[in-house]
């Protein structure tokens, strides 16, 4: 068993795991603790037009199992345009989340920050992760699929192969 009881930990990827091609990565590459990782390609959050978030600043939070989470710097997020949502969560590895919507719509929230990030995860204290189900998110002119199962704030692309998190049968993951 890996720490905390899982069984996965990036170190070997199961047999049931899809083999990337080139220019792919595993999800069950990942490690378990996450990682922090600088990722400098275009990441914008919203209409390409007149997006919500634009940055080359962004970096992946890795983890065994799920599609990275891009966090981006809370000065290349058009902040004036969130409010606070009511909600807040708990990771076992970043601490407890806030959550954010747009000002002018009401509804579920798009995205979240951690304020007071647990000691391992200081560096994204109030940067922003959206939920690309819930707002368009590109990366390098991609555009984003979400991650399966609602709570997850995975972003697929291409470049990512699975099975991952969120999918029928990983509620044991």
């Amino acid at each position: 068993m890996g720490l905390f009881g899982w069984t996965n930990t990036g170190d070997e990827r199961p047999p049931f795991a899809l083999e990337p091609g080139p220019g792919q990565e595993s999800v069950w590459d990942y490690p378990r603790p996450p990682r922090i990782d600088p990722d400098g390609r275009r990441v914008v959050v919203g209409d390409p037009a007149d997006p919500l978030a634009d940055t080359t600043a962004a970096v992946r939070i890795l983890e065994t199992a799920s599609p990275p989470t891009f966090y981006i710097p809370p000065d290349d997020v058009r902040t004036e345009r969130l409010v606070r949502a009511e909600g807040r969560s708990f990771c076992e590895w970043k601490g407890e989340a806030q959550y954010w919507r747009l000002a002018d719509t009401p509804g579920d929230p798009i995205g979240w920050t951690y304020p007071t990030p647990l000691p391992e995860f200081l560096t994204i204290a109030g940067w922003f992760a959206f939920y690309p189900g819930r707002i368009e998110c590109r990366v390098a002119d991609e555009v984003v699929r979400p991650q399966a199962g609602g709570f997850y704030g995975g972003w697929v692309t291409d470049e990512i192969v699975g099975p991952h998190k969120g999918e029928p049968g990983t509620g044991g993951w």
